[in-house]
């Protein structure tokens, strides 16, 4: 039996290069690729769009261009009408076409388009027709997805070899449309960026004969504050439903009754706290006294803002020597620290804005250099969180998981991913290995769940034993 693919590379330019310059004969051989990238290019255009008869097709200068080119000579031979626009013509009439083939910039391009590219890019936006880009939509950075100017809205990309990091990181994502891969004789090659296959929940154990519920993972959930009791509790329900042989959960003490409600099988232990219904520092104590039979810590969920929660998160990360994913407003303020165990941040754009100083906006633009930089500063895993997740840590490249569904934006769907994550830790698993399999089953759960449009994050929790079996 084959072995499981647990990823698949995606490329970068570099990557690209590196992959061409190995083929045999390069260059002398690139005439050969750019025939078999058009002639792909061209059969994936004509098996999707079969009636369209009347195509425009914008070249650049460089070899996306030249893939065009041959694309549109291919096009012709199976008795379309096609019309050629270069974009150095400066000719930016795109004609009544029925589907319009983007071939202006491909794996190479990076920064903003010039006035006239830019031109054109909005031409192409602005007409009726459906849009097939070339490799990458035009404007977007193959190596990191940004996209600093005008970019090509696609509708169907017929990307090279093997899936570009732009096409699946956003903002690039966003710019694709459906993405299709043409084979044109390379070989595969390792990558800094991998993206997560279904598969990659194969790296974590199930339960066995031999295993009691302390052996199959004891999480423990810090968290929640008055009025805000759900989040802790849709932790604990994602980490028992993630396979966590026992849960307890540790809140304030005014909280305990509300969690008895729903938290049937979850031990909850009372804390100490403020008059505002938030953790109070002296917390901590028994916080580290629970820590010591279990095996992961999921802190920050409902947790509440202020000094006493503050010193709770800095003295559980500085002290438990068990893995901790840190969660919500347990990121509130945090400081870099020499950790003893294992730690995984789960930010969205907006904390980790906050964490890093920027503006969440900035980080959106730039998803991958900012998990990179929270990476170097933290000195740990984190997971950034959005439609495609990414997850890095020290010394390794990064996993790019990316196969759920819209339906994952909305409250409460984070606190399930922090409670599987948690269970994960709890199992031994590796941090960023844990990391990215959660966002894996969180987000195949999104898609096996019933309720694709009006789903909660309840819904998810319903249905992990599914995915996860």
């Amino acid at each position: 039996m084959p072995e499981p693919v647990y990823t698949e590379p995606l490329y970068t330019a570099d990557d690209m290069r590196g992959a061409e310059a190995r083929y045999p004969g390069f260059p002398g051989t690139a005439p050969e690729l750019m025939e078999r990238a058009g002639a792909g290019a061209a059969a994936v255009a004509l098996e999707e769009f079969e009636e369209a008869n009347s195509w425009t097709v914008v070249c650049g200068g460089g070899s996306n261009g030249g893939d065009g080119r041959i694309v549109a000579r291919r096009l012709e031979e199976a008795g379309r009408r096609v019309r050629v626009v270069d974009a150095k013509s400066g000719d930016g009439d795109l004609g009544d076409a029925d589907v319009i083939v983007d071939a202006l910039f491909g794996t190479g391009f990076t920064g903003t388009p010039r006035d006239d590219a830019r031109a054109l890019i909005e031409a192409v936006n602005e007409h009726s027709a459906p849009v097939l880009s070339i490799d990458l939509p035009s404007g977007v950075d193959a190596s990191t997805g940004e996209s600093a100017g005008a970019a090509v809205e696609a509708d169907l990309t017929v990307t090279f070899h093997a899936r570009k990091v732009g096409l699946v990181v956003a903002p690039g994502r966003f710019h694709a449309g459906r993405v299709r891969v043409a084979d044109i004789g390379l070989e595969s090659e390792s990558t800094r960026v991998q993206s997560a296959t279904p598969a990659l929940l194969g790296v974590v154990p199930r339960r066995g004969e031999r295993d009691n519920k302390y052996t199959s993972g004891h999480v423990l959930v810090v968290g929640g504050s008055r009025g805000l009791t759900g989040a802790p509790q849709l932790t604990a329900l994602a980490a028992m439903r993630a396979d966590a042989g026992y849960v307890t959960v540790a809140a304030p003490e005014s909280t305990v009754a509300t969690l008895e409600q729903r938290l049937l099988e979850a031990v909850k232990r009372g804390l100490a706290e403020g008059a505002d219904g938030t953790l109070a520092a002296g917390a901590a104590d028994a916080i580290l006294e629970l820590a010591g039979k279990a095996s992961a810590i999921a802190i920050g969920p409902g947790l509440g803002r202020g000094d006493g929660p503050s010193a709770v998160v800095r003295r559980v990360l500085a002290e438990a020597e068990l893995p901790v994913v840190v969660d919500a407003d347990g990121l509130f303020a945090l400081e870099p620290g020499d950790w003893p165990a294992p730690r995984v941040l789960t930010p969205h754009e907006g904390e980790l804005g906050r964490l890093l100083g920027r503006d969440s906006k900035e980080v959106a633009a730039h998803r991958l250099a900012a998990v990179r930089e929270a990476v170097e500063r933290f000195r740990c895993c984190v997971l950034l969180k959005g439609p495609d997740t990414i997850v890095a840590a020290p010394g390794t490249g990064e996993i790019v998981v990316s196969l759920g569904r819209p339906s994952l934006a909305t409250a409460g769907t984070g606190d399930v991913l922090t409670g599987i994550v948690a269970a994960f830790l709890a199992k031994g698993v590796e941090p960023q290995l844990a990391a990215a399999a959660a966002a894996v089953a969180q987000q195949r759960a999104s898609v096996e769940a019933p309720q694709h449009s009006g789903l909660v994050a309840g819904d998810l929790i319903d249905v992990l034993p599914q995915v996860l079996g």
